[in-house]
């Protein structure tokens, strides 16, 4: 039986279920799927709103907000399309069965921690580590 078949909309993955097994990684492929659609659907409202408000705006003033307005949208439409390719990687990895392993040390990432952030390729600790290292070769 497949999981998608048995995974109720409830469902939440459980420590005391044994790790990425089929339901939890259904669960974490729909949480990443639903996702993506949002965030495509965002993506497409955003360029319509692009295409529909372009206007003469005789006021420079006003021209210059609506500029503003229009770049802050798209610098965040393209950190929605990075987070788009992460999200694929993610599903990627699902597929391959390496989804919710630790990239550096091959541990098991936490559930809490794949849970708010479903695109997590590192472990806590190997991020403290990394974030710990960049930030050393940031200062110098």
């Amino acid at each position: 039986m497949k999981a998608e078949a048995f995974l109720s909309d409830d469902y939440r993955p459980a420590e005391d279920e044994p790790f990425m097994n089929d339901r939890q990684l259904e669960y974490f492929r729909r949480k990443l799927e639903a996702w993506k659609a949002e965030l495509l659907d965002e993506s497409r409202h955003t360029i319509e709103g692009l295409q529909d408000g372009t206007r003469n705006i005789p006021d420079i003033a006003d021209r210059a907000s609506e500029e503003t307005d229009r770049a802050l949208e798209l610098r965040t439409r393209d950190r929605s399309r990075k987070l788009v390719g992460k999200i694929d990687q993610a599903l990627r990895r699902i597929d391959e069965g390496e989804y919710g392993y630790c990239e550096d040390t091959g541990e098991p990432i936490s559930l809490k921690r794949l849970d708010a952030r479903p695109i997590a390729t590192l472990s806590l600790e190997a991020q403290e580590r990394h974030e710990r290292r960049e930030k050393v070769h940031r200062d110098d």
